[in-house]
């Protein structure tokens, strides 16, 4: 077996704690050298608790004295452009938390960067290695589900009217609310399943946010239109008060159908819908922690060369569509892409 990638984290936020740590520490493929935050207490409690040897409260430290193999970014989103590159000029692999950028400029700066430094720069879209997900993506591979024509996917969890989201609540750090926050991994989702068609048009509407100077929506609904006729509909929500956190994910094909938070799958069999779904499926709890697993065996992967690279042009679409989508709420118009 080879040796194990030696792993630097900068970040000691709820991504970090909760979604990467957990599995990193159970991975094969990693050993958790460092830790950085600038809340140096917090990263000395993480580092205890995962067995991580070296903390600090510099980027620049963490790379030069631990010489990672590979960093993983999960830092505020307004830090992300400049983490990243650092990484690069110090020629380690990176591991990104979405979004890459928050502009176009910034993610095409991080590409320029990935170019020049010759080193894998992976943003940790984990809805795609979903067991569920992966399920569908076979139907349609397969041809199954016929011509896919629509999507229609949205995310509600609940934070209190005043409830604590640190820097997510401030624009500058945050760079978008709900939409952003949520709402940028299910159009990379939707994009990613409907092959990357060209997107259009988009029109979108934010619900309420806190009126202040670095105000941020609360939740919000998009429809984006693509080349061909293509259709995605996302709808977000912070704030909603129900039972419990609600997560949907439909594809609508010319011969079937396909739905991911529970998985079903359909297709049209002698004039009659058929229920073709695989058995055997793991509740949502399995299905987060299985997908983080499979997004860091990729990363190894990438860094060891044995699958292709990922194209970054993708989120490039991802980021011009998600402007589009701010610009369309801020003016009340559609935009043309």
């Amino acid at each position: 077996m080879a040796a194990r990638l030696r792993l630097g984290v900068v970040g000691a936020g709820a991504v970090a704690q909760v979604a990467h740590l957990p599995m990193i520490a159970r991975s094969d493929e990693f050993e958790l050298v460092a830790i950085c935050d600038n809340d140096l207490q917090k990263a000395r409690s993480l580092a205890v608790r995962f067995e991580i040897p070296d903390v600090f409260d510099d980027i620049e430290y963490l790379l030069k004295r631990s010489q990672p193999d590979a960093l993983a970014v999960c830092t505020p989103n307004h830090l992300h452009q400049v983490h990243v590159k650092t990484a690069l000029a110090a020629g380690v692999h990176v591991l990104c938390e979405r979004p890459l950028a928050l502009s176009v400029g910034g993610v095409e700066d991080i590409i320029a960067a990935r170019e020049r430094a010759d080193r894998v720069v992976f943003v940790g879209m984990q809805s795609r290695f979903r067991s569920d997900v992966q399920a569908v993506k076979q139907f349609l591979d397969g041809g199954e589900l016929g011509t896919l024509h629509a999507v229609r996917t949205g995310w509600y969890t609940f934070q209190p009217a005043r409830g604590v989201l640190g820097w997510r609540r401030r624009r500058a750090q945050s760079g978008g609310g709900a939409m952003l926050d949520l709402g940028l991994s299910l159009i990379d989702l939707s994009l990613w399943m409907l092959d990357w068609p060209t997107p259009c048009h988009v029109s979108a509407s934010f619900g309420p946010a806190e009126r202040d100077a670095e105000f941020v929506e609360d939740s919000g609904v998009a429809l984006i239109t693509c080349k061909g006729g293509a259709s995605i509909v996302v709808d977000v929500s912070w704030h909603y008060v129900g039972e419990t956190e609600r997560y949907w994910f439909e594809l609508l094909g010319s011969e079937g159908s396909g739905t991911v938070g529970p998985l079903a799958v359909f297709k049209e069999m002698h004039g009659s819908a058929v229920n073709v779904t695989p058995t055997g499926t793991s509740e949502q709890k399995s299905i987060f922690n299985a997908a983080y697993m499979a997004e860091w065996a990729h990363f190894a992967a990438l860094i060891r060369g044995e699958v292709d690279q990922t194209d970054l042009a993708e989120q490039l679409v991802v980021q011009r569509v998600m402007e589009a989508v701010y610009r369309s709420a801020e003016t009340g118009s559609p935009v043309k892409l």
